[in-house]
């Protein structure tokens, strides 16, 4: 009976294993007050970060976030770092200024974004999106930067 069970759930698996989605068509409006929409960089490899001043981790982390895009956006690579609803926009807008973010950050005031990459709630939250504007990768808490760095590397030499 358990050997049954254990193949009908590997059946279940690669039944569900339905193509990953598509990025959402949001539209952001950066710190700065630039309007962008996710679509318009569909030719790009995109990274999509979502994360809070008030996250230990993701300010932990930011220095070696600067780095992967510093590493790769001659090639091609945008990056947007969405701060969460909850985080005060003063806050972000001050962190982004002293620490010289060298992307694009965006401010969330009212979920949109967040709920269009299927309501996220945890930060750090990481998404790579694809050439075709599809997401192909998810990374909830911190990143495994060499990971990252592979896969990223991986979807810049792929044709657009």
């Amino acid at each position: 009976m358990a050997l049954f069970a254990a193949g009908a759930i590997a059946i279940w698996w690669r039944v569900r294993d339905v193509p990953p989605p598509a990025a959402p068509a949001v539209d952001i409006v950066s710190v700065r007050g630039d309007r962008l929409a996710l679509n318009d960089l569909k030719g790009k490899v995109v990274l999509v970060n979502f994360w809070a001043t008030s996250c230990a981790a993701c300010i932990k982390k930011m220095p070696e976030m600067v780095s992967v895009y510093q590493t790769f956006r001659s090639r091609g690579l945008e990056a947007i770092f969405v701060a969460m609803p909850y985080d005060r926009p003063d806050h972000v807008m001050a962190y982004a200024a002293a620490n010289k973010l060298p992307f694009t950050v965006a401010l969330d005031v009212r979920g949109d974004i967040a709920r269009g990459f299927g309501d996220v709630k945890l930060t750090p939250t990481t998404f790579v999106i694809d050439k075709q504007g599809v997401i192909v990768e998810r990374i909830v808490g911190e990143p495994d930067f060499v990971r990252l760095h592979a896969l990223i590397e991986r979807k810049l030499g792929e044709a657009g």
